[in-house]
């Protein structure tokens, strides 16, 4: 399988060098040149199948060439025997047809752990078979951090350095990424929010000369191929659990750069029966605006109860846009240009299409705590601030009530105590016990201005082989 940039000007590449690239070259992200496409036999064939087996069947495909099967089989075995559940993603029924599937029962109590446990295996045989060393350098708006760093802290050819916005990630969310002790782990809180350490990393992407040619830049934000592949699973691992393929399934996905639910988009084409897909939102609605009014514009971010989709440059979207614009990577070139200006639309017959299958919805911080609320005092059941959007959004958007709606519980209500402060409820829900001493452990973090060239020469002065 090849991978080519949604920008049309790079040359395609295989899956070893996608996992170690990141950004591609002429700036776009990479995506397989065709996707496997399975057949609803084969789909039904996969009822009962553990995790780890449904996880290989379906990524496998994307990996092959690069990847001896047996390896790949012992990474899976690796990634997901860590989660605290057997079913790896359990799912829990809040009304008729309604369903939270709970994606935060890995080490770092979010979604993130699904691709990321499993990046920093692919990483260490990749980079041990061709005798290499990476720097990974990647931005977080509050969980990617954590699940990157537990991925990657005991790989032996990797150095990792995770910028956060200062000061706008939840005490939780820090001290998960901050208390983590290795040589190779360096967090840095930049004075600024996330877009700012975002457009940080992509810049640094293209331009690498800060590593003395020494070493290259790997990326473990959602630009990572790899970290979309590992998402695609679940989807199929939910719709099995409620009678799929043999009846179709609608999702809510709470979302800022726009992956995880860009994964479900893959799922359907690679064969799942999926009638809905709903962007949730929170204030920083720049994914509802275009969804609903076909305007894609950037506004002032917004710091809101919900920080890790704190997010208005939404890298993944470009991934669905090469698709609308039937595979047209200078088209997309020219309109992502354009959009860093001012307000940009896509022809009208491009959007519509887009909204055969997404909905959308922007929920605020009131709403948020309603919900977490709401919900709380029907089922005894405790939503973190990201999952509440998505299970509002799913209530407003949704088409059939006949269809099974599953909203993803993006992370530990745990992570998230203002929140639920906030939603008026007394409960104060309880870390795990793996991480019940987290407010004790000592603390290591970096302070740096909202500048590319001082955060680069921090990197440069402090990776392994500096």
């Amino acid at each position: 399988m090849r991978y080519i940039s949604t920008r049309g000007e790079a040359p395609a590449l295989g899956f070893e060098d996608v996992l170690l690239t990141g950004l591609a070259p002429d700036g776009g992200l990479y995506v397989p040149e065709s996707l496997p496409h399975f057949s609803l036999e084969e789909i039904r064939s996969w009822r009962g199948l553990p995790y780890t087996e449904l996880a290989f069947n379906i990524m496998y495909p994307f990996v092959e060439e690069a990847i001896p099967e047996a390896d790949f089989r012992q990474m899976l075995d690796d990634t997901y025997s860590v989660f605290a559940h057997k079913a790896v993603a359990p799912l829990v029924q809040l009304d008729a047809n309604e369903w939270v599937m709970e994606l935060f029962r890995g080490p770092t109590l979010a979604f993130k752990d699904f691709a990321l446990q499993l990046l920093g295996r692919l990483l260490d045989h990749v980079l041990e078979k061709r005798q290499e060393h990476a720097v990974i350098m990647g931005a977080t708006s509050g969980d990617t951090g954590s699940a990157a760093i537990e991925g990657c802290r005991r790989c032996e050819h990797v150095d990792i350095f995770i910028l956060h916005p200062y000061e706008r990630v939840s005490e939780v969310q820090r001290r998960q990424m901050t208390t983590v002790q290795g040589d190779n782990i360096h967090n840095i809180a930049i004075k600024g929010n996330f877009d700012d350490c975002q457009r940080m990393v992509k810049e640094s992407f293209g331009d690498q000369s800060f590593l003395g040619g020494k070493a290259k830049l790997a990326a473990v934000n959602s630009i990572n191929w790899a970290r979309i592949m590992a998402q695609i699973v679940y989807y199929f691992h939910a719709s099995l659990a409620l009678g799929g393929p043999d009846r179709s399934m609608a999702f809510s996905v709470p979302t800022g750069n726009f992956g995880d639910i860009f994964a479900g988009y893959l799922a359907k084409k690679m064969g799942l029966p999926i009638s809905q897909l709903v962007i949730a939102t929170n204030k920083n609605d720049i994914l509802h605006r275009f969804m609903s009014g076909n305007k894609y514009e950037q506004h002032q971010l917004e710091h809101t109860l919900s920080p890790s989709m704190d997010i208005m440059v939404s890298s993944n979207f470009e991934r669905l846009l090469f698709d609308l614009h039937g595979r047209d990577g200078l088209a997309v070139k020219e309109l992502l240009e354009n959009a860093a200006k001012g307000p940009v639309s896509i022809e009208d017959y491009r959007w519509k299409k887009a909204r055969k299958l997404f909905d959308s919805a922007s929920v605020d911080d009131q709403a948020t705590c309603d919900t977490i609320r709401e919900v709380y005092q029907q089922n005894e059941y405790l939503l973190d601030p990201h999952t509440a959007i998505g299970v509002h959004a799913a209530r407003a958007c949704r088409r059939d009530d006949q269809i099974p709606m599953i909203t993803l519980g993006t992370a530990h209500p745990a992570k998230f105590p203002d929140a639920i402060v906030e939603s008026g409820l007394t409960v104060k829900p309880a870390l795990p016990a793996h991480m019940a001493d987290l407010f004790e452990r000592e603390e290591r973090y970096t302070v740096l201005d909202n500048d590319r060239a001082g955060v680069q020469a921090f990197i440069a002065k402090h990776w392994k082989n500096a």
